[in-house]
């Protein structure tokens, strides 16, 4: 795919949606934090209805450490791997303390040092949070970047890369949102609705079902 294709991707999914944001609710980098933790191998809308829960009784490391691990996982018992994810936040509120005054480090060494935190969840972190040029390359965007053949790859690192490579400047800050969004409504898994896409003329797939 063209680097002119490319960008007009790009500037259709910013024309249906020219400010996007995660549908995870949160109003601090930590509460950000939390939420992610929370959202592997879960929906938003599962952790979404934790969380109001939640952060109205404990929304700092300070607060959720004082809950206990017991205690959190009180709240977040609707979630899949909730015993794990409750002992990862709990360790992460430690290491925050700790190491770095309570606050959320912005860099991606500091944050894949937290439990539970991997590259996708830093990614997450840094551009939702922090407003950095990253791409947090989940199952919706690994699907739409090969599946279009935007950014072909094996693995979501040799996804992420190419996409931090061919992705045009003007687009990056809000492209992580755009790829997630429209793999989860739009280029869907098992049968994605091409006859509703505004890219699929642009689009490599073999089989679309226009």
């Amino acid at each position: 795919m063209n680097q002119e294709k490319r960008a007009e991707i790009f500037r259709r999914l910013q024309a249906i949606d020219p400010h996007p944001a995660t549908e995870l609710e949160y109003g601090t980098p930590f509460e950000l934090l939390v939420a992610v933790v929370l959202s592997a191998q879960a929906t938003d809308k599962g952790v979404n209805l934790a969380t109001r829960r939640l952060f109205p009784v404990a929304n700092t490391p300070q607060t959720i450490l004082a809950l206990g691990e017991d205690g959190l996982r009180d709240y977040v018992k609707t979630i899949g791997l909730y015993q794990s994810k409750a002992r990862h936040i709990i360790q992460t509120c430690k290491m925050l303390i700790d190491a770095h005054g309570g606050e959320v480090p912005a860099t991606r060494e500091e944050l894949e040092r937290l439990p539970g935190v991997g590259r996708k969840t830093a990614n997450v972190i840094l551009n939702v949070a922090f407003g950095q040029p990253t791409m947090a390359v989940d199952t919706h965007i690994f699907r739409v970047s090969n599946r279009t053949g935007l950014a072909p790859g094996k693995t979501p690192l040799e996804v992420e890369k190419k996409l931090l490579k061919h992705v045009p400047k003007e687009f990056m800050q809000h492209a992580h949102h755009w790829l997630i969004l429209h793999g989860r409504y739009t280029c869907v898994a098992r049968k994605p609705k091409c006859g509703e896409c505004v890219i699929a003329d642009l689009c490599d797939y073999k089989d679309k079902n226009v």
